[in-house]
């Protein structure tokens, strides 16, 4: 009976990886631990982490800079966490919406104004009030009138709860 020999695989060099990507590693390494330490980790937190979308980090609602919707959109759905306060801006957002389409369709303009106060008075008394929290119109003007009316079409769709369930969000 013959035994087989083994051939022997030739050995691969390893390569040193460019300084560059290391440093720039290094350095996300070190933003994602000083976010970690410099904001307290809770449940709701914790949950959006364990979310289906991994490609973005988590505790992403709790940062003070968004550049894009995609990462402004948990934040403002955890600022909507109160189903009275989400009634509120559906509910102005649409008075504006008939408002302003009346203003369109009479060609009385200055109808525009009111349409807008009467969208953000609903919003602002939800947070004031209901949230007692400052609406992020304040610091992100045109990503929060777009997360409002994608809030207000995920209301209309019945599709607000799976979306909050999907960051980790709990209704109150």
């Amino acid at each position: 009976m013959a035994t087989k020999k083994k051939a022997k695989r030739p050995v691969k060099k390893k390569t040193a990886k460019p300084k560059a990507k290391k440093k720039a590693s290094a350095t996300r390494a070190r933003q994602v631990k000083t976010t970690a330490k410099s904001t307290p980790r809770s449940s709701t937190a914790h949950a959006y982490s364990a979310g289906r979308d991994d490609s973005l980090p988590p505790q992403l609602w709790r940062r003070s800079h968004y550049k894009t919707l995609k990462e402004f959109w948990p934040f403002y759905l955890h600022e909507h966490s109160f189903g009275l306060n989400r009634v509120l801006h559906f509910i102005g957002s649409t008075l504006g919406l008939v408002i302003a389409a009346i203003a369109i369709g009479t060609r009385k303009y200055w109808l525009l104004i009111p349409a807008m106060v009467c969208g953000y008075a609903f919003a602002w008394v939800g947070h004031f009030f209901i949230e007692k929290n400052r609406p992020a119109t304040f610091k992100y003007p045109l990503k929060s009138f777009i997360s409002d009316w994608r809030m207000w079409y995920c209301i209309l769709s019945a599709q607000i709860g799976k979306e909050m369930k999907r960051y980790g969000i709990s209704s109150k």
